[in-house]
């Protein structure tokens, strides 16, 4: 399952949202995006887990909760057109 993490900290870590979601369950990749240009959280990032039970678990236990100051916003990722589904939900 793709999780999106929205209203990261600038300060938050890929290790420290890793450490919140292994609470959890299995983690298999946790990414934050950042600006091409000055290497900056743009506050927002993206957690694989292999499990869809533990990936939702992460999902309801973590959203609206605080990390690094700000409420996190968690919720399951919507799929890009490389879904197969092009445009959909769009």
């Amino acid at each position: 399952m793709n999780i999106y993490c929205g209203n990261l900290n600038w300060q938050t870590t890929e290790a420290d949202l890793q450490t919140a979601f292994e609470a959890f369950g299995e983690v298999s990749s946790v990414t934050i995006i950042k600006d091409k240009y000055t290497s900056q959280s743009r506050g927002f990032g993206f957690v694989e887990m292999p499990k869809n039970e533990e990936g939702q678990a992460a999902i309801d236990g973590l959203n609206g909760k605080e990390l690094d100051g700000r409420t996190l916003r968690i919720d399951q990722a919507r799929p890009r057109s490389d879904s197969g589904n092009y445009g959909s939900g769009y």
